[in-house]
């Protein structure tokens, strides 16, 4: 094994000591489900609807299920990889998952019935606010990219189809003024592909919206040469227009390898979702045992450290899940 190689390896391994071992069984194709949202006493499996392996929703999930499994009495759960935020809101509106892991703006959009689901709202409701996205524009040294501008006529992977990443990032593009559909050569990549693009020269820069650490990222960084871009400027504008899920916010110094300075971004929060279907008692349940484990959480992924039963019932645009509200009331939400 060359020393490129073996640094390779050495990162990865690293990255897995994000995801314990401990939930890997509740990863995996969706088993059956317990159908029309969950209902409590009657017990059944629960598929949370997740994203890509590269980010941070699919190890994060395993977690969540694990938890459940072993928390909410005659529940088991598993996860479903996914493209991510707006085909998780399908998927909770079909019953094809019963939780699921979905960005503020593709929230909100499906609540109102706009942009991906103009016309359509979706039965969803909050079991509380997770964590923060920071949307995350990355390129690497020898693509002379500095900033959004310069993705102009460029290979840009904007995410994954029916992402959040892929939403958010056309609207930056267009307040970069830059058209998404003819000023660009646009690439939908998750993170892990963006990554393999990137190294192998097919694209000049990506999109990437998710938690800190994302596990491509760090692996990607470890070769010495990524470059996160600085797109702290967008957020205002994308605030006015489309919704104050959007706020600017810095990713801190020494998030990834050789990242010495922080670095202007913008970050969403991300929302555990549930049909409204779902039974009171088992929102209720799923929630306690979520964040009065929030340390075991932690361990899979250290995201989990934002959760907060204090604030995370307060998402002004989306209706917390009564069960869930009653836990965020008895705790002082």
């Amino acid at each position: 094994m060359n020393i490129t190689a073996r640094r390779r390896m050495q990162r990865l391994c690293a990255a897995a000591v994000l995801v314990p071992a401990v939930f890997l069984s509740a990863c995996g194709s969706p088993a059956p489900s317990s159908g029309g949202g969950g209902t409590a006493g009657q017990g059944g499996m629960l598929s949370i609807a997740t994203g890509g392996t590269g980010g941070v929703y699919y190890p994060l999930g395993g977690g969540f299920a694990t938890v459940i499994r072993d928390k909410v009495k005659g529940y088991d759960a598993t996860v479903q990889e996914t493209n991510a935020s707006v085909d998780n809101m399908l998927l909770i509106e079909n019953g094809s998952a019963q939780l699921a892991f979905s960005v503020g703006d593709v929230v909100s959009d499906a609540v109102k019935g706009e942009g991906k689901f103009a016309g359509k709202p979706q039965e969803v409701c909050s079991l509380g606010n997770i964590y923060n996205n920071f949307m995350q524009a990355v390129t690497v040294n020898d693509k002379g990219i500095q900033n959004v501008k310069d993705m102009a006529g460029k290979v840009i992977s904007v995410g994954a189809p029916s992402s959040a990443t892929e939403v958010a990032a056309l609207r930056i593009l267009e307040a970069a003024g830059i058209d998404p559909k003819s000023g660009i050569q646009r690439r939908q990549l998750g993170a892990a592909e963006t990554v393999a693009a990137l190294r192998d020269g097919t694209i000049d820069a990506g999109f990437w919206s998710g938690g800190l650490p994302t596990g491509a990222l760090i692996d990607l960084a470890g070769d010495g040469d990524m470059k996160l871009l600085s797109i702290g400027e967008y957020a205002k504008p994308l605030a006015e227009k489309y919704g104050a899920y959007y706020v600017g916010q810095d990713i801190p110094a020494n998030t990834y390898e050789g990242q010495n300075e922080a670095v202007p971004a913008i970050a969403s929060p991300n929302i555990l979702v549930a049909s409204k279907k779902m039974d009171k008692k088992l929102q209720q349940d799923i929630t306690t045992a979520l964040f009065d484990n929030k340390e075991a959480l932690i361990k899979v992924h250290p995201a989990a450290g934002e959760m907060d039963k204090a604030t995370a019932g307060k998402v002004p645009f989306v209706e917390a899940c009564p069960g869930s509200k009653a836990y965020f009331d008895k705790s002082g939400s």
